[in-house]
Order: C-alpha cells, then sequence, then structure tokens
C-alpha cells in the first residue's frame, strides 16, 4: 500500500479537472434521466430495473440479499426496501437460505421476469439516448476497462 502523503499534491491540470467534474456530473445526472425515461414510458423504475437484471443473471434466478444490494450499489436496507416493493407486486419473492437459515434469498418470478423483458427496451432506448450515444467514435471496450480499473477497490 502507498502512502500518498509522501508526495506534495501536485494540483490538477484543465484536462483533469475538467473530466473529474464531468464525471462527478454524469454519476449524478444519469441515473436520474434514465429513471425518469423509464418511468415515463410507464416502465420499472432503475433502482427495481436493476435489481430484476441482476436477478435473472444470477443462477436460479436468486440471490442472497446482501449480494444482490452489492451489484445494485444499495445498502442492505435500500435493497430490503426495494425487494420489498418488488415482491408487493409479485415479481420477487424472499426465501429463507438453506445453507444458513439466518440469510435471506431475493428470487425472481416468472411475473418478474416478464416484467423485466417488458422493461428492457425502454431501457435501452434511455441508455441509448443519455449515455452511448456521447461515445460514437471512441473504443468502447476501452472505455470500459478504464471505467473498471477506476472502480476497482485498489
Amino acid at each position: 500500500m502507498s502512502d500518498h502523503r509522501a508526495e506534495p499534491p501536485r494540483p490538477l491540470g484543465p484536462d483533469e479537472e475538467a473530466l473529474v467534474r464531468a464525471l462527478g456530473q454524469m454519476m449524478n445526472v444519469l441515473p436520474r434521466t434514465i429513471d425518469a425515461d423509464m418511468t415515463g414510458d410507464r416502465q420499472l423504475p432503475l433502482t427495481e430495473y436493476t435489481a430484476l437484471m441482476n436477478l435473472s443473471e444470477a443462477p436460479g434466478r436468486r440471490m442472497r440479499m446482501h449480494e444482490l444490494a452489492s451489484v445494485c450499489h444499495l445498502s442492505l436496507s435500500g435493497m430490503t426496501r426495494t425487494v420489498i416493493r418488488l415482491e408487493n407486486q409479485d415479481l420477487v419473492k424472499r426465501e429463507r437460505c438453506e445453507e444458513d437459515a439466518r440469510g435471506w434469498n431475493a428470487v425472481l418470478t416468472d411475473a418478474g421476469l416478464a416484467r423485466l423483458e417488458e422493461s428492457w427496451p425502454s431501457h435501452l432506448a434511455a441508455v441509448r439516448r443519455r449515455f452511448l450515444r456521447h461515445f460514437e467514435g471512441l473504443d468502447l471496450a476501452q472505455l470500459a476497462r478504464a471505467f473498471e480499473r477506476a472502480g476497482s477497490a485498489d
């Protein structure tokens, strides 16, 4: 682990400063605009869509609540509120974990999968309109790798 205090701080250059500020703005605005587009289309809110999407990709369409919270970038209490809303619509059900009776799994129902598939076109259109169109002509694979490195916990 490096001691970043050993060297005197070096100010950001103009391009670095612009990038950091633009990224901060995008991180705050993008989820809200995608959510607004989806709910405007009478589709799932983005938080619920993201939970269902991650469950649809999980083995057996089930995940531990804390794992689902982690991949959705929510607190456990925020994920619990989301799952309760989805459960009230019969899109998800909660089941005790077989291997650990203290834990809970969120399980995607057939109705939940159908609702996810119904919302997918709206999500896709919003992501293309609000995000991807701004990166036309750039190397998306290289950009994705840079985002992954920046988002890792190192």
